[in-house]
């Protein structure tokens, strides 16, 4: 594990040059991979060493990013996905098939939620939804003989719920299954959920890492501390011999690194959902900035929450770091430093006001978007989570008027000027 600062990861970690090397992580544009016998690449295809041979499984551009962020992280390995919707599939579908059962918070993002309920279930994984701060006793229940692994988010979108990670990782472990936690809003700098005895962590690196909207992607990080072996019968993907690569057993030759190897080795070998090199490339560019980025972000979102909450206007605001809040505490706990940019709010008069409020705004743009160096808007019942019932809406803690607010890196008063003006013309229509 490194002992380095995470601004000094962010800068120089994952890729180490030596003499005569590029000082910067280069592009390897390349499907293929060159070898001088037919011996070192049939030993590449029986996983007895390490090495390239194809892009759709493994390229060194992407292994060196995955490698910075296992090492922001905390992690042993970790592997890039083409989207975080990917990294989610990838991390659930790893140790999960046909008959299996998952448990997770119904505080998540909408496209998650979807996979899950519907996707999934059509390749008959079947998953219970639980409220995050229910009791423990409550979320006992939701627990079967079946269950593999336990699905939760740091801080949900776009609810801002904050996660117990003590809580969920002593029920997962008393089941013997792993807590997979999405650390997209946090990020790394923010909390380190492995800190906190998460067992594998997920990212759309979309958001805050690549930070500038350009890429889209997805990664998976683990911590090395489940142990697959001590629940042999729950986990035969990783504890019984894959007969697809001659019989190995994971868990007993490559130890820590099981999880990933067999991701990378049977998953991304049959699904393809790799990262593009150019992405990879792109994403190192915004993590070598993350450490700068997230402590701006989270500054300018403590001000525009606090004034949203003065505003005769504003019905409410969800914002861990506001005093009021139910999750200030939690946020205190797990991620004392800052939580994320990323405000929820509803205006007085509902739905059709805060619509008209977003249409008005002039420097924040309505996209479907999140977590980037600009300030961006959505309403999430109308746009990402619009294919959930109004039912299904309220068990994932979105209100028919809530506002996501994610907000960016620009001078704040510039923003708060915005969201005056906008706040003035809905107020003037009343």
């Amino acid at each position: 594990m490194s002992t380095n600062h995470l601004e000094t990861i962010c800068i120089q970690g994952g890729y180490h040059p030596s003499k005569g090397e590029p000082r910067i992580v280069p592009i390897y544009q390349s499907t293929t991979f060159k070898y001088d016998t037919s011996e070192q690449m049939g030993k590449l295809f029986d996983l007895e060493e390490e090495g390239y041979f194809y892009t759709r499984l493994q390229n060194p551009t992407n292994d060196a990013v995955a490698a910075k962020i296992c090492e922001l992280e905390g992690g042993v390995a970790a592997m890039l996905t083409s989207s975080g919707q990917a990294a989610t599939f990838f991390a659930i579908f790893n140790i999960c098939s046909a008959g299996d059962h998952v448990v997770s918070s119904a505080s998540i993002y909408g496209g998650s939620s979807n996979l899950f309920t519907v996707t999934l279930k059509k390749l008959g994984i079947e998953f219970t939804l639980v409220d995050p701060d229910a009791p423990e006793e409550e979320l006992e229940k939701a627990f079967r003989p079946n269950t593999k692994a336990v699905f939760a988010e740091t801080i949900s979108n776009p609810s801002l719920v904050v996660l117990d990670i003590e809580k969920f990782a002593d029920l997962a472990h008393r089941h013997g299954v792993p807590l997979i936690v999405d650390n997209t809003f946090a990020t790394p700098i923010n909390c380190r959920p492995f800190d906190f005895g998460a067992d594998i962590v997920t990212h759309s690196t979309t958001k805050y890492m690549d930070g500038h909207g350009m890429t889209v992607g997805g990664c998976i990080v683990d911590s090395g501390n489940f142990d697959w072996m001590a629940h042999k019968e729950k986990f035969p993907g990783l504890t019984t011999p894959d007969e697809s690569y001659h019989g190995i057993v994971y868990a007993e030759r490559f130890g820590k690194k099981a999880y990933i190897t067999k991701a990378t080795a049977q998953l991304m070998r049959d699904l393809g959902a790799i990262q593009a090199p150019h992405n990879a490339f792109l994403l190192n560019i915004g993590l070598e900035t993350l450490h700068l980025r997230v402590p701006r972000h989270c500054e300018n979102a403590q001000k525009i929450a606090e004034y949203l909450q003065s505003h005769r206007e504003v019905a409410w605001v969800s914002y861990p770091g506001l005093k009021g809040s139910r999750y200030y505490d939690l946020a205190q706990k797990y991620m004392p430093n800052g939580s994320c940019g990323v405000i929820a709010f509803g205006l007085k008069g509902g739905r059709d006001v805060s619509i008209r409020f977003m249409d008005h705004l002039k420097l924040a743009c309505i996209v479907t978007h999140v977590a980037d160096a600009r300030t961006c808007v959505l309403h999430p019942a109308s746009h990402t989570h619009r294919q959930l019932s109004e039912e299904q809406l309220i068990e994932a803690g979105v209100q028919p008027d809530l506002i996501r607010l994610s907000v960016g890196i620009e001078n704040v008063d510039d923003l708060l000027a915005d969201i005056q003006q906008a706040l003035a013309f809905v107020e003037s229509e009343a």
